[in-house]
């Protein structure tokens, strides 16, 4: 009797495992393919729009809804181009980094908000370091940035939100400490000037 409720429990164990696994293997192939469908068409939509930058320069006045792909962040030491989305909801980050909708874009002399997962798009955010580019492409212009500061704080502080202008700051955002499982009540979070 006891042998027989230890094999059932073995049994058991082992489904769940094996079930867990695939689950999780299966959200990680669901999550890149959408990346990757985005970014097809964040670049897409740069080179459209560089192809057309001879006929007018860029104004840097934005119209996106949630949901909508706005451009490529580039980070060249991690090798890596990512979809930026309008919106920082779960929909929005499953595709890529989102940009948060209250704050500025690219060009407008402000804070822009960025957020990504620690887990797929910001994975590798622990390895940059102050002086690394970054690169943000959107409507027929690329914008750098260097990295001068990085810092951890409580998921409530909101200061990483306070306007800068007329100083240009990239702010990008994601979950501490990366090798977490479930959620935490740090953040990661990385500010980038503007350089011409």
């Amino acid at each position: 009797m006891k042998f027989n409720a230890l094999k059932i429990v073995s049994i058991f164990l082992l489904v769940s495992g094996s079930t867990l696994l695939i689950y999780s293997a299966y959200q990680l192939i669901s999550h890149n393919k959408k990346e990757n469908i985005a970014l097809a068409e964040a670049q897409s939509l740069v080179k459209e729009s560089t192809d057309k930058s001879h006929l007018e320069s860029p104004s840097f006045k934005y119209s996106f809804h949630t949901g909508d792909i706005i451009g490529i962040l580039e980070i060249p030491k991690l090798n890596k181009q990512l979809p930026v989305i309008e919106g920082t909801d779960e929909s929005e980050l499953e595709k890529g980094v989102g940009h948060y909708s209250t704050t500025k874009l690219p060009g407008q002399k402000d804070r822009i908000f960025l957020a990504g997962h620690r887990d797929t798009v910001f994975k590798k955010m622990g390895d940059l370091q102050i002086g690394d580019i970054i690169l943000f492409q959107i409507d027929r212009t690329t914008h750098k940035y260097e990295i001068f500061e990085t810092l951890i704080i409580d998921e409530t502080d909101l200061s990483i939100l306070i306007p800068t202008n007329p100083e240009e700051i990239l702010t990008l955002s994601t979950c501490y400490p990366f090798e977490y499982l479930s959620s935490t009540e740090e953040r990661y979070i990385i500010n980038a000037k503007r350089i011409e």
